[in-house]
């Protein structure tokens, strides 16, 4: 009984953690109205000169508005229990994309181009969803097995979180 007690204990620790990580994203997206108005941004830290954008201000908006969503679904990829959630990688790769061209190039378009560079993770991606869907309804329609049941059988279960990261590199 208090094996089952400490693991709800860390279920609810765990949840509140991603509650409370998704509950400040809004806190995050708007800490550009911190930044200053003008092109060059001084700190103790570092200091920032905004090239394409004139301001630093709308620089910081610009790359928020690609690391809050890019964060989101981090989140989600890795506290996803369905047999789907590599598909989660397509909308990953193509923010990490924006996020290097808006922080390495002046462009005069961010989001240009981008499919271009999805092409690759999309072809390794979309077959391997296919084919364990396929899989899937092959074994419905050979055994009595509900689709729950199969969704766990072709779940990939690592023991915590560094495991599920391991698990890609």
């Amino acid at each position: 009984m208090t094996k089952e007690k400490s693991k709800s204990n860390k279920n609810l620790v765990i949840g509140s953690i991603i509650a409370t990580l998704i509950a400040i994203t809004p806190y995050l997206f708007y800490l550009h109205e911190s930044v200053p108005d003008t092109e060059v941004w001084n700190t103790f830290l570092f200091t920032y000169s905004s090239g394409y954008y004139d301001s630093a201000q709308i620089a910081i908006w610009v790359v928020l508005g690609k690391l809050i969503p890019l964060y989101l679904l981090f989140l989600w990829f890795f506290t996803c229990r369905h047999w789907w959630y590599h598909t989660l990688l397509v909308p990953i790769a193509m923010y990490v994309y924006q996020i290097f061209d808006v922080l390495n190039k002046d462009v005069v378009s961010v989001d240009s181009n981008q499919l271009i560079y999805l092409i690759p993770i999309m072809a390794v991606i979309i077959p391997s969803i296919y084919l364990i869907r396929a899989r899937i309804f092959n074994k419905i329609n050979e055994a009595n097995k509900s689709l729950e049941e199969l969704e766990d059988e072709f779940k990939i279960s690592p023991k915590n979180f560094w495991d599920k990261v391991k698990q890609y590199f």
